[in-house]
């Protein structure tokens, strides 16, 4: 289970990331960040999931992002 300041932790790496890509919709920032939340479900050490829910997000992002700019 996902304690409170996991969970807050989580939402301001949303808002960073929103920030960080403006180019792209904000529900798909939101859509990559929990999905890569979700694959730590259920792992017993909590303590640096934010920061690599963060990392894998911002790399898959930049990838999105990428392919944004080729299409456009």
């Amino acid at each position: 289970m996902v304690d409170s300041s996991e969970w807050t932790a989580i939402q301001h790496v949303v808002e960073r990331l929103t920030q960080r890509y403006p180019a792209l919709e904000p529900d798909t920032v939101m859509t990559v960040v929990h999905r890569s939340h979700a694959r730590f479900d259920g792992r017993p050490v909590r303590d640096f999931v934010p920061l690599f829910v963060e990392r894998r997000s911002r790399e898959e992002l930049a990838k999105i992002g990428a392919l944004a700019k080729i299409s456009a």
